[in-house]
């Protein structure tokens, strides 16, 4: 099956091509017909496997064809992040590059000025976070009245963060006859519960493997003590430095620490947590997908929707508490149809951690075994001059055990 067997223009198929898109994915094989068809789609898949774009070529589709009024904004597409909803944007700019079709992304975090410009300048797809919006539409400059496709996309971490009522609130504003597809990474009772409330009839499309994570990545785990991370850190990017790192700890605290402690050995990071400004976020970010940036040290706030397809590596410098959330991680790497690499430093706190990720997936991570020897002379190898101790010690013992006693 190719994207030239459906029923698509030339102007988005010649762009498709441009991107080498050849086949579609299995989701956007099952979804993409029926979303041509106008019928309310509840699509599961895990991350990576390329939901973006089955909602994104017939959505520009049906408006090409003019199935949706394009008087005012016809399509709302919701999402948790403003990464997110940044990222959206440009895949619908993109894939629509040849159209006369504008997409407009709305979020907070940033002056409101330039937003409200483009939104006056007539948007058919708007693709927003929940707050910025509502604000937006209470100043009269978005129509949610006359919404012909709402997307919720990552609807379980809009769940997570607490985005609920915002959604249940859109949902008063919008027209009753409209097209709605709802798109999450996994499904529960709560999300259902959420989803039969916005589709009505909807045709349910489910990849949802007995191993949650990506056939495509590579998993292993090396046990290393809590202080020597960043000596095991330090050394992998010195052995790969043209590879791209995504390096994932648990706290905004932990991400400080490690881009400090790679900066005294001469390694630059960019960092992402919830204490960075967002025009940084999404600086650090463009640098890290043309690779200018080769090493991302981040919090999870960057482990959900984010589509950073040259990533090679993910590092588990903190093993996560949440096993779901180590899933995500992993999915950064080994995205569509490329392989990838997850190491996870895993000290003697974090073993429950392991156990419990290996029974949610249901498969054990590879153990990378290192013997004494070659542990110590990683930590040797260490351009940190505030470990240099490690290396007088040992050479002061070896001294006194030939017998050179001074």
């Amino acid at each position: 099956m190719k994207f030239s067997n459906y029923r698509i223009s030339n102007l988005i198929l010649s762009q498709l091509d441009i991107m080498k898109f050849k086949k579609p994915t299995d989701i956007q094989f099952k979804a993409i017909p029926y979303i041509l068809k106008g019928e309310d789609v509840m699509a599961v898949a895990q991350t990576g496997t390329g939901k973006t774009a089955a909602f994104v070529i017939p959505i520009l589709q049906r408006l090409i064809n003019n199935d949706v009024n394009r008087s005012s904004t016809s399509c709302l597409v919701m999402v948790p992040t403003r990464e997110l909803c940044l990222q959206i944007t440009d895949v619908f700019k993109e894939i629509g590059k040849n159209t006369n079709i504008k997409t407009v992304g709305i979020y907070g975090g940033v002056e409101q000025e330039t937003q409200i410009k483009q939104l006056k300048n007539k948007a058919d797809i708007v693709v927003t976070t929940p707050g910025r919006m509502f604000d937006l539409n209470a100043q009269g400059y978005i129509n949610l009245k006359k919404i012909g496709i709402l997307v919720l996309d990552e609807s379980d971490v809009m769940l997570s963060l607490g985005f609920k009522k915002d959604i249940e609130d859109v949902l008063k504003h919008l027209p009753k006859k409209r097209q709605t597809l709802f798109f999450s990474a996994t499904i529960n009772k709560k999300i259902k519960s959420l989803a039969y409330q916005v589709v009505r009839n909807a045709i349910r499309i489910q990849f949802s493997p007995k191993n949650p994570v990506s056939k495509n990545v590579f998993h292993s785990v090396l046990y290393i003590d809590m202080d020597d991370k960043r000596f095991f850190l330090e050394n992998l990017i010195n052995q790969y430095p043209d590879v791209s790192i995504m390096v994932f700890v648990r706290t905004k605290v932990r991400a400080d620490r490690v881009k400090n402690a790679m900066e005294r050995v001469g390694i630059n990071v960019g960092v992402i947590h919830s204490g960075i400004t967002q025009k940084e976020r999404f600086l650090i970010l463009s640098d890290f997908r043309n690779s200018t940036q080769k090493i991302l040290v981040t919090t999870d706030v960057t482990a959900r929707g984010i589509d950073l397809p040259s990533v090679q590596y993910v590092v588990n410098y903190d093993l996560p508490e949440n096993p779901e959330n180590y899933v995500h991680r992993c999915g950064r790497t080994g995205r569509g149809r490329n392989k990838g690499m997850a190491i996870s430093f895993c000290s003697n706190p974090e073993k429950e951690f392991l156990l419990n990720i290996e029974s949610y997936t249901g498969e054990s991570i590879h153990e990378y075994e290192l013997d004494h020897r070659d542990y110590k002379i990683i930590l040797k190898e260490s351009n940190d001059v505030n470990s240099n101790w490690k290396k007088l010690i040992d050479d002061f013992s070896k001294e006194n055990n030939s017998g050179n006693n001074w």
